[in-house]
């Protein structure tokens, strides 16, 4: 479990510091099953095709949950198979092996790939396949640990879960539900919004100060109201293109980070305990609105919050690791330098009064953003961190974000398709010559708008 993403003991505490062939189309509507692997292969179109598929999977006993077929779009020749099989029983291994022999086109999928080079792990292809992991988390938002300062607080715990029902029952595409928050609630978020503004206009960075304001216009940022996530993330998309979703409790760090590939950021809707409104264990609405909220309307940080979600599409778990170490110390606890002094722009930095101060004295350590060396830097997640990585702009961490994601180990490079809120895998000659025309699209626009300044 990655602490970015699984926060429940990491303390937000303001006063005491204490070769892969996703082809475009399958999209798998069943549930997904304990023990199911996935495959994608390709035979030789011909009368027939599909049996001789089935039958590879009866001679090895292998049952299968779902199959679907077409022809292939790439090669007009070959039929395509797309199959999930129960990995419990049988010999899906040896069936495997058979099918290579008959086809160099196999790609094995899993949710939880084992160490084998030919697994890759599944991911969403289109925006509303966010759906089908949305709800498998770590702990449900109503679950409390015996520290939490709500733990015996039964009227809270209660509150916890119907916030927690919300999201559980939120599909893509729908309304997020408003709430109507009560006057201790607001009173809480008004204790830590109004200490937070005060120290904005000196400790963040110059993106976060632009945007704040513009917040406090359109989306109802004000001490006595607490923003609707709705309202937000209407806000965003037209910024952009960032859209909000409620999720229910922590989610793995594959599942997060893949929601920011589609320029989704999963926001809790509750609140801390007002008993500690200077301490949360874990992510709450202060931190997602106050700390991440303005600077996804910032389009260089966008785009690098989606770059970090496009490389973990596919990637291996030792990458995911690193990629959740990545987004720690940027977007969570990132510092950037501007006019020659350091600012703050990581989330846990602009919604903690006191780590947010802290940051900026002499007492931790800075040292330069450098995706290949921070991505392996253990950090805590119960004390202020003794060391922060400086980025010199967005556009440049995006930059050297981008060169990390090459060294990746995927037969595939992902491109987000922003027309169809897609994530395209490139892998055969054919794609790529499709990108080659779309990129050459957006140069012809360009050259005709530099010809016309002149």
């Amino acid at each position: 479990m990655d602490a970015p993403f699984s926060a429940k003991r990491r303390r937000f505490d303001t006063e005491n510091g204490n070769k892969a062939h996703h082809r475009q189309g399958y999209v798998e509507e069943y549930p997904d099953r304990e023990g199911s692997t996935s495959l994608i292969f390709a035979l030789q179109e011909k009368v027939g095709a599909l049996a001789e598929a089935l039958k590879i999977f009866e001679n090895h006993h292998v049952n299968l949950h779902h199959i679907e077929s077409r022809p292939s779009k790439e090669n007009l020749s070959l039929h395509e198979f797309y199959v999930s099989c129960d990995d419990t029983k049988g010999g899906l291994k040896e069936a495997i092996e058979e099918l290579k022999l008959k086809t160099d086109e196999l790609t094995v999928l899993s949710r939880n790939p084992s160490d084998k080079t030919d697994e890759v792990p599944w991911f969403p292809r289109k925006i509303n396949e966010l759906d089908r992991f949305a709800n498998q988390i770590l702990s449900y938002g109503s679950e409390l640990d015996a520290n939490h300062p709500g733990f015996t607080d039964p009227v809270y715990r209660a509150r916890r879960k119907e916030f927690a029902d919300i999201a559980f029952h939120y599909k893509h595409g729908t309304a997020i539900p408003r709430v109507e928050y009560t006057e201790d609630e607001k009173k809480t978020w008004g204790t830590i919004f109004t200490e937070l503004t005060k120290l904005y206009k000196t400790h963040a960075c110059r993106e976060f100060n632009h945007v704040f304001p513009i917040l406090i216009d359109n989306c109802g940022y004000r001490a006595d109201n607490i923003p609707q996530l709705q309202d937000i993330s209407d806000f965003l998309k037209d910024c952009t293109g960032f859209t909000l979703r409620p999720v229910a409790g922590l989610l793995s760090s594959r599942d997060f980070l893949a929601g920011l590939a589609f320029r989704v950021f999963h926001s809790t809707q509750y609140i801390r305990h007002g008993s500690k409104p200077m301490y949360t264990p874990e992510p709450d609405v202060c931190h997602e609105l106050l700390g991440h909220v303005p600077l996804f309307a910032d389009p260089p940080f966008a785009q690098f919050s989606q770059e970090i979600g496009l490389a973990s599409l596919g990637a291996p778990e030792e990458y995911i690791h690193k990629l959740a170490t990545l987004y720690w110390f940027t977007v969570e606890f990132g510092l950037c330098r501007q006019e020659g002094q350091l600012k703050a722009y990581g989330a846990g930095l602009l919604s903690s009064f006191g780590e947010l101060k802290y940051c900026l004295t002499d007492k931790p350590e800075k040292l330069p953003f450098d995706p290949a060396m921070t991505c392996v830097k253990e950090y805590p997640i119960t004390s202020y961190q003794p060391v922060y990585y400086v980025a010199n702009s967005f556009e440049d961490a995006k930059e050297k974000l981008e060169l990390f994601a090459q060294t990746i180990p995927r037969p595939f490079t992902a491109w987000y398709n922003a027309y169809t809120q897609s994530v395209e895998v490139i892998n055969s000659k054919e794609q790529v010559i499709n990108l080659t025309k779309a990129i050459r699209g957006d140069l012809g626009l360009l050259e005709d708008a530099i010809s016309k300044l002149k």
